[in-house]
């Protein structure tokens, strides 16, 4: 399969591209910045990613180009519309012309909003109210993308990842974050034996961003154009057991330490996908447990600190 990725030098996108190649596909990656060999190609320049995916002639087209931060979007205005809506709309206009076999579009799990105290894993039939301007922002290019197989029949399919992480990801997740903050209290022995945190109640639904990028690609194969999937592992962990699980791997007594100004504005108390749609479709199953992504995660932190010592 030849497949176009766009925003290839990002988090998701850095693994994406590796598991595509590892399953034999040929990728051409996509990114404004055009890091990592990637075609330097911004998916708000219509002209420029209407030409790349002419001349690339992909089979699928993967978009995960995006303003992905739920805490930054409240501050981003124009630019979060500008590239996550827009964006997508050049990308399926594109995929169009071009007529792509199929076009995945990542959407996120913030369209859906707050859900009832009562109502269990979320599945995809749950009405979507989201909160941050993010959420906002991602609603609506998943609707630009629908009505794209609805009114000209281009293939897509969409995606409502849940919380993911892995090896690569941005210090201003939580998980990446925490763990940078252990390995710095770890090199400095004399320092402050309090960890930052925000709201530790919240409970979320966390997956390796290596099972993720399996998804992706199962659902490029058997999913269905015109539906959409949530990525997720059905399983929540509270924040503040997710954080106390990292810090039982310090090596040094560490404790932690709420600080307002890491709390969001808007918190959805408990948040879990259900991930029965996206199982019947394609088989997935999560292939990396939560403790293996958390002990990976810490390793690149003391790496970053250390300068090359794990």
């Amino acid at each position: 399969m030849r497949a176009l990725v766009t925003g290839a030098s990002g988090f998701v996108g850095r693994h994406l591209v590796a598991h595509l190649r590892a399953c034999g596909d040929t990728v051409v990656a996509v990114d404004h910045s055009g890091h990592d060999g990637a075609l330097a190609v911004d998916v708000t320049d219509v002209d420029a990613l209407t030409g790349a995916v002419h001349d690339t002639a992909p089979d699928a087209v993967y978009h995960l180009a995006a303003r992905s931060h739920v805490g930054e979007s409240w501050v981003d205005g124009d630019a979060l519309t500008r590239v996550n809506v827009g964006g997508t709309q050049a990308v399926v206009d594109a995929c169009a012309g071009a007529r792509v076999g199929r076009v995945l579009v990542v959407g996120s799990a913030e369209q859906y909003g707050p859900v009832p105290a009562d109502q269990g894993a979320v599945d995809e039939t749950v009405p979507m109210q989201p909160l941050s301007p993010y959420g906002v922002s991602k609603l609506a290019a998943e609707q630009v993308a629908l009505d794209a197989w609805h009114a000209r029949a281009v293939p897509v399919l969409c995606v409502r990842a849940f919380n993911h992480t892995g090896p690569g990801q941005s210090r201003a997740f939580f998980v990446p974050g925490f763990a940078g903050r252990i390995a710095r209290a770890e090199a400095d022995p004399a320092g402050d034996d309090d960890i930052a945190v925000g709201n530790l109640d919240s409970v979320r639904d966390f997956t390796d961003v290596r099972d993720v990028v399996r998804a992706y690609r199962l659902l490029v194969e058997h999913g269905t154009p015109g539906e959409a999937y949530n990525v997720c592992s059905g399983d929540g962990v509270r924040i503040g057991d997710l954080a106390e699980r990292l810090l039982t791997r310090a090596r040094r007594p560490l404790r932690l330490r709420t600080d307002s100004d890491l709390v969001r504005p808007v918190e959805v108390p408990v948040f879990v996908g259900d991930p029965a749609k996206l199982v019947a479709a394609t088989r997935w199953t999560r292939t990396v447990a939560l403790d293996t992504t958390l002990d990976d995660v810490l390793a690149e932190a003391r790496t970053r600190v250390t300068g090359g010592t794990p």
